[in-house]
């Protein structure tokens, strides 16, 4: 059963171990972009990508006293918790860190008392803290610094169990992040995916999900039946993939926290290609019958699919604005293999890509201006995206194999699947809407089909 998972928020309060300050309550965790004024403070350019990355510290959080807890000694996790945000910051390409085994090391009464002589290099100072309670939970603190103003730019703390202390580091990350950028968080989210292995048209494809890091992978399916597509729901708690149980395709529905699978879709005719509405209470899938294949929508919870198009050809690939007024899919209607748009209701059905090459995969960005898609054209697979009424193409990739794009919680990031020629062995890879940060994440076995969750609570 997977587990539920709070991170309180914590009073950051002046203790006698000597961390003065007067009590204050953080703001509030939040997935949307931070409304307060910046032009007084530091702003990192997310248009600007890596021509000119923040320089920022990042010392290894000290604690008030050195304690065992389940996850380590406090003072190893304060280490820890520096470099996951060294690290979630430095993979988006809009920083130049220099992390706790580079960065002098603080006391723990400098937290929240800064020496900002002392430091050069940077023109921002993260610090945090570490704190085990009697009850066996943790307090983390989180400190952003502007070194060249010499002003507090974010205060944040978290209580969490000790076996969460990765996510309240994601956090912290998120809070720099969402202050520096303006732009809404990512680091706290997780990535359900295809984990692949064995010999080339001998395949075992497992369901699995890892945090985006790459961090607490774990195998959902013991991989008897070979599983496609997976696609998380808006709320975490179900999983909507495609399974070749009884060698025929349909659409099955993982519950995450009873660990158990249930068959949506009737498998009299072949069905693929699912994704939860915005909602989360019903799915898009394709459903071949009589030799056409088009789109159909299903209550989550099962019953009757409502067909939403109708044409001669392969109608697939749909997924929904964030609104979920509108639709965009592929289809070859037209002889090659396009994108289209239409209403949620089917009505209105038009076509928006009209480069060289075949479209496919399209998915709608969750700020809603952009729809992602992969394009095959002179031998290759690449990654791109367009506007949401087609025009102003930009590819983003241009590797030999590169599908499947999924967007980050913030619109931000697009992670895909690419494999080298030949080899028949994917990877997932991760790129920004610049177009310039690509990089690999580790996964333990080989990854396709990526489907990237919300922000967590």
């Amino acid at each position: 059963m997977m587990r539920t998972i709070t991170i309180a928020m914590a009073a950051l309060a002046a203790t006698s171990a000597g961390v003065a300050h007067a009590q204050v309550t953080p703001p509030p965790i939040s997935a949307n972009p931070v409304q307060d004024d910046q032009s007084g403070g530091l702003v990192v350019d997310v248009e600007g990508g890596m021509s000119a990355p923040l320089p920022i510290l990042i010392p290894a959080m000290p604690t008030s006293a050195v304690t065992s807890t389940p996850a380590g000694p406090t003072d190893e996790l304060g280490r820890k918790l520096a470099q996951i945000v060294d690290d979630d910051l430095r993979n988006t390409g809009l920083f130049k860190t220099v992390g706790p085994n580079a960065a002098r090391g603080i006391a723990y009464s400098e937290v929240t008392q800064p020496n900002y002589a002392g430091w050069s290099g940077g023109q921002a100072l993260v610090q945090g803290y570490v704190r085990a309670n009697g009850n066996g939970t943790l307090t983390i603190g989180c400190y952003l610094y502007d070194l060249a103003a010499q002003t507090e730019l974010v205060r944040q703390g978290f209580v969490v169990s000790p076996g969460d202390w990765r996510r309240a580091a994601h956090k912290c990350a998120d809070s720099i992040y969402t202050r520096l950028t303006g732009e809404g968080p990512y680091f706290d989210s997780q990535v359900v995916y295809v984990a692949e292995q064995g010999p080339k048209g001998k395949r075992r494809k497992q369901l699995a999900i890892m945090d985006q890091d790459g961090a607490n992978h774990r195998f959902l399916t013991n991989g008897q039946n070979i599983v496609l597509t997976p696609r998380m729901s808006p709320k975490q708690n179900a999983i909507v993939y495609m399974s070749y149980e009884n060698r025929r395709p349909s659409i099955w529905i993982y519950d995450m926290s009873a660990r158990s699978n249930r068959r949506l879709v009737d498998n009299v005719s072949q069905n693929f290609a699912p994704r939860f509405s915005p909602d989360g209470r019903s799915v898009l899938f394709s459903m071949s019958v009589a030799g056409n294949t088009d789109i159909y929508r299903i209550a989550a919870s099962g019953g009757a699919p409502q067909r939403l198009t109708n044409a001669p050809g392969i109608d697939t690939g749909g997924s929904y604005s964030p609104d979920g007024s509108k639709i965009v899919f592929e289809s070859d209607r037209g002889g090659t293999q396009q994108l289209y748009v239409m209403n949620a209701d089917g009505s209105n059905q038009r076509r928006i890509s009209f480069g060289g090459g075949r479209y496919a995969t399209p998915v709608w960005s969750p700020r809603g201006d952009l729809i992602a898609f992969t394009r095959q054209g002179g031998g290759a697979f690449r990654i791109g995206v367009m506007n949401s009424s087609g025009g102003g193409e930009k590819l983003l990739s241009n590797a030999w194999g590169d599908e499947g794009p999924s967007w980050s919680p913030n619109g931000r990031v697009l992670m895909f699947f690419r494999a080298a020629q030949g080899s028949g062995r994917p990877d997932l890879w991760s790129v920004d809407l610049t177009g310039v940060n690509a990089r690999k994440i580790p996964t333990p076995l080989d990854g396709s089909d990526p489907s990237w969750g919300p922000i967590r609570p």
